[in-house]
C-alpha cells in the first residue's frame, strides 16, 4: 500500500541522489581542463607591432583559460619562441619544455630545460626563466649557465634586455675560458 510517508521516503531518496549527482557534477567542472576555452595542437602564434612581426610562438599544445580571474595561455608539452627585430632578422630564440602566459600581467614563465639564443651566439641553459614584458626583461633566480664565444659562465640569479642581448649574472659563482688553442673539442 502507498502511503504519503512511502512517498516521501522515495523523494527524499530521489533528492538525494539527485544531489550527489549535482555535486559530482560540480566536482568535475573544478577540473582544469574543463576549463580550457581555447585547444590548439601544432599551433603558431604571431605578434605584430606596426605590421612587423616581432614574436613567433610555436607549441605542440597551446590550452586557453580566458574565463578565469587571471586568463592565462598554458603550453604543456613545450614552446619554441622567436623575437624578431624591425629588419625581420631573428633577435633571438628561447625553448622550453613548459611555458606558461599571464595575459593581464604580461608576464611570461618558461621552465624545465629552458635555452635561450641570441644574435651573438651567445647560449642561456637555466630551469626556469621568466620574461616581463611591460618592463622588457628576463630574468630568473636559478642557477643559470651562459655560453660566450670566450667562456662558459655560471652563477646564481639572470637579467637581460628581452632581446639577451645586455646581461649579467647576478651571483657568478664560476667562469672557464675557453681558449682554441687548447680546447680538445675544436
Amino acid at each position: 500500500m502507498i502511503t504519503f510517508k512511502n512517498i516521501w521516503f522515495l523523494l527524499l531518496g530521489f533528492v538525494l541522489i539527485s544531489c550527489s549527482t549535482n555535486i559530482d557534477q560540480i566536482n568535475a567542472l573544478d577540473n582544469k581542463d574543463d576549463k580550457v576555452t581555447v585547444l590548439a595542437k601544432n599551433s603558431e602564434i604571431i605578434y605584430t607591432e606596426n605590421g612587423l612581426t616581432k614574436l613567433r610562438i610555436i607549441a605542440p599544445v597551446t590550452k586557453v583559460y580566458h574565463n578565469e580571474q587571471d586568463p592565462y595561455n598554458e603550453f604543456p608539452e613545450g614552446i619554441t619562441v622567436y623575437t624578431f627585430n624591425d629588419s625581420m632578422v631573428i633577435e633571438s630564440e628561447l625553448t622550453a619544455k613548459y611555458a606558461i602566459n599571464y595575459d593581464y600581467k604580461g608576464l611570461w614563465s618558461a621552465s624545465n630545460n629552458v635555452v635561450a639564443k641570441n644574435s651573438k651566439g651567445e647560449t642561456l641553459n637555466t630551469e626556469h626563466l621568466f620574461w616581463d614584458q611591460k618592463k622588457k626583461i628576463i630574468y630568473s633566480d636559478d642557477m643559470v649557465k651562459i655560453t660566450t664565444a670566450d667562456g662558459i659562465q655560471y652563477g646564481q640569479g639572470f637579467k637581460s634586455d628581452e632581446s639577451f642581448n645586455n646581461w649579467e649574472i647576478k651571483k657568478p659563482t664560476s667562469y672557464y675560458n675557453i681558449d682554441e688553442k687548447t680546447d680538445p673539442v675544436k
